[in-house]
């Protein structure tokens, strides 16, 4: 973080300092929410959770080397008291980002935002240093605390976005005003407590309404709901897609043997070929995103292609490809799952596993709402449609809706199977595994399928021995 006082940062948030005998003491390191992650110069933001109150490890975080404390009542130890540390925490976001003038980029969208950012990230920074949301710490605390590790040397601060609910999109943009907008796309995530895709629509499109008229919304033009959002933005729009009509797109599109996306990419400033290291088609519809970011901001098509074909996975457990000693490929994609994204699984299995048996290890998708039924019995009968060789419904109620999609559109019989949990799943794998074997492991966060994954990487050596 740029180094900014204690006088200066209470004056910011509208706090009351308590306990702090210089107020020109700076703070110059990290804002935490964790006192274990506290460093020497830090500012640890005690907030108040279900189960641990920050405001009980303040003494704890200023022995670790915090300057102070952004807290809710006085703390016994130096500390800047206010009504509420969340929106403190943001008003400190918002100056932060103004004072600096860096470039910021924001990406929102139904599904592939954090694989969409890691790319552009990478990119970006071959260009000029660059700043952005680790993981998916995408919401009101986590996009303040990305924001303010930014230093007077950031050019790119790239901020993924997610939403829960109309209205959020626009309080984080609020918070830090984004020059180039990027929307990805409009999916199912979340239907169940947006209430439909025109929702969702409406929500996402909050971020080309926050965009200056010197700035630039990046728009999908293969995905009509955000081509339609060209008409909520005064900022110029550049379309990306495999349309015809994209301003950066991408022809003769295929996947190497091993399940990897290779393509020409175009964009107004020439073309170049991509071959990228990621696995699955779905990401060239990410690369082209960042490619026209990175385009905007003045690559050129042969800068963009060389990045893009080097970037790799920054985020766990998005299509994180592990091979063991004994051919078998375990891919853990057990980070999030929704509709399209299960679906783009799926074929990437189906490409990776060409000539291999393929095992679909699947749990429950959440928050589809009156969707779900429908969704988990598409996705069990794609499986089918695409000769995974077994699927493994994990779980509970929409997990057998998965085997029962998978059953009915193919009779499978023993080729689908619903198991309890995850250890139920590790199970059977370990007893039927055999060497060259391909497994796919999806599911929403909650149900924790990447304990699986996990399992079935530590037992490599047994399951090698047999």
């Amino acid at each position: 973080m740029i180094a900014l006082s204690l006088a200066e940062i209470a004056s910011v948030v509208g706090g009351q300092t308590h306990d702090i005998p210089d107020p020109s003491a700076q703070v110059h390191g990290p804002v935490v929410i964790d006192s274990r992650q506290v460093k020497d110069g830090s500012l640890f933001a005690a907030f108040v959770g279900e189960r641990v109150d920050g405001h009980d490890y303040a003494d704890q975080a200023v022995r670790a080397g915090a300057v102070a404390v952004l807290a809710q009542r006085p703390v016994g130890v130096p500390s800047i008291v206010v009504d509420d540390v969340q929106t403190a925490l943001g008003a400190l976001a918002r100056h932060v980002v103004r004072r600096l003038g860096a470039t910021l980029v924001a990406l929102t969208g139904s599904a592939g935002k954090t694989s969409t950012k890691d790319l552009i990230a990478q990119v970006l920074r071959r260009k000029a240093p660059t700043v952005f949301t680790p993981g998916s710490l995408n919401n009101e605390i986590g996009l303040p605390l990305t924001a303010l590790t930014a230093t007077e040397e950031t050019k790119f601060l790239v901020l993924e976005m997610g939403a829960r609910g109309i209205g959020h999109i626009s309080y984080l943009t609020d918070l830090t005003p984004p020059k180039i907008g990027l929307v990805l796309n409009v999916g199912s995530a979340h239907i169940g407590e947006f209430g439909g895709r025109e929702q969702i629509a409406q929500a996402k499109g909050e971020l080309v309404e926050a965009l200056p008229e010197e700035g630039a919304a990046i728009l999908n033009a293969d995905d009509p709901l955000v081509r339609a959002m060209a008409s909520r933005t005064k900022a110029k729009v550049i379309l990306f897609g495999e349309s015809g009509e994209a301003d950066v797109r991408a022809e003769n599109v295929r996947l190497t043997d091993s399940g990897q996306p290779a393509f020409l990419l175009h964009t107004p400033s020439g073309a170049s070929e991509v071959t990228m290291r990621l696995y699955g088609e779905h990401h060239v519809s990410n690369a082209l995103a960042a490619a026209a970011v990175a385009h905007e901001l003045g690559m050129s098509a042969t800068e963009i292609a060389t990045a893009l074909s080097e970037a790799g996975s920054l985020s766990r457990w998005r299509m994180e490809v592990t091979e063991r000693p004994d051919g078998v490929t375990i891919v853990n994609d057990a980070y999030n799952a929704n509709p399209e994204s299960m679906r783009a699984a799926l074929r990437a299995l189906a490409a990776m596993g060409k000539g291999r048996r393929t095992w679909a290890v699947l749990g429950k998708m959440a928050e589809l709402g009156d969707e779900a039924l429908a969704e988990h019995d598409a996705v069990g009968r794609l499986a089918v449609r695409l000769n995974v060789g077994k699927l493994v419904a994990v779980g509970g109620r929409e997990a057998s809706w998965l085997q029962l999609g998978a059953y009915n559109e193919g009779s499978w019989g023993e080729e689908s199977v619903h198991v309890s949990d995850a250890q139920a799943a590790v199970d059977l794998l370990r007893s039927e595994l055999r060497p060259g074997d391909v497994v796919l492991v999806k599911a929403s966060r909650s149900v924790g399928l990447e304990s699986v994954a996990e399992a079935l990487l530590d037992a490599e050596g047994e399951v090698a021995a047999r």
